[in-house]
């Protein structure tokens, strides 16, 4: 499956657009990373557990994704749009969110 952020893939042309696809994954803040990201942020240095989590978040989301369009019968999707939310009442959860438009490629 090709899965590109541009609305086009050279010398490969559009045949059919089989429609508009997502995926989602919401990951949940541990207080001890919290915490530890927090010592991070006054010393300096990279939070680990947090780049971590959002690696494995933004995999399943591109996961969920792709499944959409093999669903849907398409070979690409284009379009492609990552987003970060942060969302619950004390903003402990992140959310990472895909879309784009599955294709099918002449």
């Amino acid at each position: 499956m090709i899965i590109t952020t541009t609305p086009t893939i050279e010398g490969r042309p559009i045949t059919r657009y089989c429609g508009v696809v997502t995926g989602e994954a919401i990951i949940g803040a541990n207080i001890f990373s919290d915490m530890f990201a927090k010592v991070r942020d006054i010393v300096g240095g990279r939070a680990g557990a947090y780049e971590k989590a959002l690696k494995t978040a933004r995999r399943e989301a591109f996961a969920d994704l792709e499944h959409e369009a093999e669903d849907a019968d398409a070979d690409a999707i284009v379009g492609v749009d990552l987003d970060y939310e942060v969302i619950g009442e004390t903003g402990s959860m992140l959310m990472v969110s895909v879309s784009g438009t599955a294709v099918k490629l002449g």
